[in-house]
């Protein structure tokens, strides 16, 4: 064979290398070093295609299991990192990442066990298909630019607000599947009608939970106590998160769907609150500020309903502060079972929500609509759990009225 030649230019003067033949590499020739390891290095170290090397890191087709080990053994010895993400995602087109959006920010958000334990669960379902998260921040309706941008095969949106909610229409065009966690886009008349935003044809899904019916079980039972005058304690209504008593011009059907859900159930079982207090968050701090603004009135009720663990703590804290007993002075419940020991000796009254097994719920719709399956919407159960800040009221009670 005759070698041709290849010219370098070079300042000033030229050298004349000879060209070295070439060959694609062959089982058993010794890696070939050009600085970072390649694919093919590992294939040829182990004695195998590139393309059986590869399927060794995907796990997507069939491969011996003594040859993934052989692949995996000759990329270790060569310090080979792996396959190249973004090259993975132009053969795929998928990005191996699911959004997660919280209807809040972060540092809020993670203040919550609420949100912890559930974004626990997500995590797991989508760490056991190897699927990445994205956590993204969405405040005040607006439409963050990851959402915009950000490379994603679906996304996982905490509270939304309906079939005009702007992170889900967002979420829409782009195509990209969304899991409603706590939402509802409503029926497809009105996704498909003027106020909605995203068509009834979007892949979508839905995991819930029954807080309605729990609240109302809730409140049955405290009323099976004796009480029939109640203050409420709420999470936000909406996106402007402000705490006190709620703007009587706001649009009953607009805002959080879990806030409105939980306030109906106080309604199925009968009852009229006489104060409720809108909170900016699910956060101790607002249930406090929220039980002195309800237990310093001249005529405080006998039982306060807050719609989280969280806020039913502050409002015991403010009872503590105020020189009031619980229950003997007041009754306080709360939603969502967390465990709360700094609260000793009181054991909040409370309805308990399967935090960990929504997100799991939530990260195996994820998965089913990424791989283009229908997934059904899932409305887990809830359970009522009584502990010691519930009693009968006192037989001095006041009566409405």
């Amino acid at each position: 064979m005759v070698a041709s030649s290849v010219w370098v230019r070079w300042p000033r003067r030229q050298t004349q290398f000879p060209a070295r033949p070439t060959r694609p590499p062959t089982r058993g020739d010794p890696p070939v070093s050009t600085g970072r390891p390649t694919l093919a290095d590992v294939a040829v170290a182990a004695g195998v295609s590139v393309s059986t090397a590869s399927l060794a890191f995907s796990g997507a087709g069939p491969i011996a299991a003594a040859t993934r080990d052989r692949v995996l053994a000759a990329a270790a010895d060569l310090a080979y990192p792996g396959p190249n993400p973004l090259g993975q995602q132009l053969r795929t087109g998928r990005s191996g990442i699911v959004g997660a959006i919280f209807g809040d920010r972060l540092r809020r958000s993670f203040r919550d066990p609420v949100s912890i334990q559930m974004l626990d669960g997500l995590a797991q379902s989508l760490g056991a298909h190897d699927i990445g998260i994205l956590l993204i921040p969405s405040e005040a309706g607006d439409v963050p630019p990851l959402v915009a941008h950000a490379a994603m095969d679906a996304a996982v949106v905490v509270l939304c607000n309906g079939p005009d909610d702007a992170v889900v229409a967002a979420l829409a065009r782009r195509g990209i599947p969304v899991v409603l966690v706590e939402g509802d886009l409503g029926a497809p008349t009105e996704r498909d009608g003027p106020a909605g935003r995203v068509p009834a044809s979007h892949p979508t899904a839905r995991v819930g939970i029954d807080d309605r019916r729990g609240t109302e079980a809730l409140v049955r039972t405290l009323r099976a106590l004796g009480h029939e005058r109640f203050g409420v304690v709420a999470l936000p209504f909406g996106h402007d998160r402000r705490l006190g008593e709620p703007d009587p011009a706001r649009d009953p059907r607009s805002g959080y769907l879990a806030t409105r859900r939980r306030l109906a159930g106080i309604a199925d079982a009968g009852v009229v609150p006489e104060i409720v207090i809108e909170t900016p968050a699910s956060l101790v701090e607002h249930g406090r500020s929220a039980g002195h603004e309800i237990l310093s009135r001249p005529d405080p009720p006998t039982a306060i309903i807050a719609l989280s663990d969280l806020l039913a703590s502050g409002v015991v804290l403010a009872a503590r502060e105020l020189g009031l007993r619980v229950p003997e002075d007041v009754s306080i419940a709360g939603f969502d079972g967390l465990d709360l020991p700094w609260l000793a000796p009181d054991v909040l009254t409370t309805v308990r929500q399967p935090l960990a097994e929504k997100g799991r719920q939530a990260g195996e719709a994820a998965i089913a609509l990424i791989a283009g399956v229908p997934f059904p919407p899932v409305i887990l159960p809830v359970q009522y759990e009584q502990g010691t800040t519930t009693a009968a009221p006192r037989a001095a009670s006041h009566s409405n009225g």
